[in-house]
């Protein structure tokens, strides 16, 4: 999520982020989002959401606590550029790639399965924008506060439901406090 001030007031967009070498996120909006003509030359900030789930008070041996929640997250804040049209054919392209990678069956899509006159049309009702990071803030709340064996339970728990990978970070917690 790309957060930041427009004259209407505080907006948010939905983005996929493609690191873009050392301290650099590219994404891209809708030209028509409502973020997207505020974005150059501003100050955001990007919000990564990692796994999270619910923790349930009877998960401990003594029940009379509160619920909580465990989650991962990180927060990017930075001045953003726009990038031009061949940054953002490189970023289209790249992004495309990177995503058909992580599908195990078929043949990878390519734009070129697109006439040229498709692509660019859809192409340029793009805006495409890259972060410069100068602060990185990330959070691990993970149930550090307890020992653990309570951890354990809480991974064993977040697994039975169905969050295998918020188990498996609880289980690599080192106890640190949150």
């Amino acid at each position: 999520m790309v957060f930041a001030e427009t004259p209407a007031g505080p907006r948010v967009a939905h983005a996929a982020l493609l690191p873009a070498g050392a301290q650099r996120i590219q994404f891209h909006l809708a030209r028509r989002n409502d973020l997207a003509p505020h974005l150059a030359n501003s100050r955001a900030l990007i919000v990564v959401n990692g796994p999270h789930g619910y923790v349930s008070p009877r998960w401990y041996a003594d029940r009379a606590t509160v619920p909580t929640w465990d989650y991962v997250a990180l927060e990017l804040e930075g001045v953003v550029r726009a990038l031009d049209q061949a940054e953002l054919e490189t970023h289209l392209r790249a992004l495309g790639q990177q995503a058909e990678a992580a599908i195990a069956d078929g043949e990878a899509w390519s734009p070129g399965e697109i006439d040229g006159g498709s692509w660019a049309r859809m192409r340029a009702a793009l805006a495409g924008f890259e972060m410069i990071v100068d602060a990185a803030r990330p959070t691990v709340k993970l149930s550090q506060n307890k020992p653990a064996a309570v951890r354990e339970t809480i991974a064993v728990a977040h697994g039975l439901t169905g969050n295998a990978e918020l188990a498996s970070w609880l289980r690599d917690v080192s106890g640190a406090p949150a």
